[in-house]
């Protein structure tokens, strides 16, 4: 037996160095009686942590497919083969986007650990500074395919659909592959849509620390444990999430800055030598009341993305929209989203010009996506990004 920490070991965590680094812990979850299970491990940036989700679905004809891998860890590798032995082998492995950095890194390293898989991945791939065959990046070449564009002629279109969103960025293109798994009702989905859920994900709170970071007023706060923290620290670490930089929050001088850290109760390398440069608002909760509980498209999409292809866009999630599901399962965030095809259709409507927020709330939206648009300007600015096309 090895330990726990052990257990939870990512070995390679330096080839995208994003928190929580090497130690990732693993839940599993039951969706779908004997039928879906979810592993969630955290996953973020700067202690703006949020889940990073894996699906996989029992085959009616035996075996699991498995859609969008995570760190395999020795934990997270134990729970999959449980079911491996109640239900039978992994035998298919869906990458389903081209873009996503936190999604294909743990593709490759993944599917060694069961080499009787099929790896089934979305087109158009490519890498940057040097765009190399998905091979190099430790994708198994004998095994590793590409989803054809009719669903029918995939080895699961018995029991699956699913449609490919490919959007040309020049250079690279966003792609996601929605998959309907037909007898649960369920949509698999990974980055398009997302809900924000009020509370914390248990996942998160495992380790409490990244939510009292950012629950503090200041860098000389030493906060309880406690749920009333952790809730104000999860709620803001969704704004960051979300926007980078929310409306409501502002940053102190730099000779403040310095002054409290060398006073914080706590200068650990953890908490970035008490350097803490945040400020909020006192009306900071309106930003997430405008965004929790609601199924929405996350804001660099909506702005910097699904914009370069609005046509492309509709037509997909109008596809989407005549398949019957209840329930959405994304790679982030909240999981399972009860969900109707029309609820999901109408996610998209900002492409057409149409608000779905209630009244006040998109004024809210549209003040804390200010630094998004004017990144967007930037990138446009140099070249590499384009003007919207709506």
């Amino acid at each position: 037996m090895i330990s726990q920490k052990k257990a939870q070991n990512w070995n390679y965590w330096f080839i995208l160095p994003l928190y929580p680094y090497r130690q990732r812990p693993t839940l599993r979850e039951e969706i779908v009686k004997d039928t879906i299970w979810t592993f969630e491990q955290p996953h973020g940036l700067l202690y703006a942590v949020v889940p990073i989700r894996m699906t996989i679905v029992k085959l009616a004809k035996g075996g699991l497919l498995v859609y969008c891998p995570i760190a395999p860890t020795p934990e997270c590798v134990n729970l999959v083969k449980e079911l491996e032995n109640d239900h039978g082998e992994v035998k298919y492995i869906i990458h389903s986007t081209s873009s996503g950095l936190e999604h294909k890194v743990f593709v490759g390293p993944f599917a060694r650990y069961f080499p009787q898989g099929e790896v089934w991945s979305a087109p158009s791939q490519w890498s940057f500074p040097l765009n190399l065959p998905l091979t190099w990046l430790g994708f198994p070449s004998r095994r590793t395919k590409i989803l054809p564009p009719d669903c029918q002629k995939s080895p699961f279109a018995d029991e699956f659909n699913y449609q490919i969103l490919d959007i040309d960025l020049s250079p690279g293109s966003f792609v996601e592959v929605a998959l309907l798994h037909k007898p649960s009702k369920t949509l698999l989905v990974t980055d398009t849509v997302i809900k924000i859920p009020q509370y914390p994900p248990k996942i998160i709170k495992l380790n409490p620390f990244p939510l009292l970071f950012h629950a503090r007023e200041s860098a000389l706060d030493n906060l309880q444990n406690n749920n009333e923290n952790h809730l104000k620290g999860w709620q803001r670490i969704c704004l960051f999430a979300l926007y980078f930089r929310p409306s409501m929050i502002n940053t102190i001088p730099i000779k403040q800055l310095i002054q409290e850290a060398i006073n914080a109760p706590n200068r650990s390398i953890n908490n970035y030598f008490g350097l803490y440069p945040f400020r909020w608002r006192s009306h900071w909760q309106k930003s997430f009341e405008a965004i929790k509980e609601r199924v929405l498209v996350a804001p660099i999409l909506e702005t910097l993305i699904l914009p370069q292809a609005p046509k492309e866009v509709i037509k997909w999630a109008s596809y989407i929209a005549t398949w019957d599901f209840k329930q959405i399962i994304p790679a982030h965030f909240s999981s399972p989203i009860e969900a109707t095809p029309s609820e999901f259709r109408q996610t998209f409507s900002f492409l057409e010009n149409k608000s779905f927020y209630p009244s006040g709330q998109d004024q809210i939206y549209q003040q804390d996506s200010t630094f998004i648009k004017q990144l967007e300007s930037q990138l446009i600015k140099l070249g590499i990004a384009k003007p919207p096309k709506i």
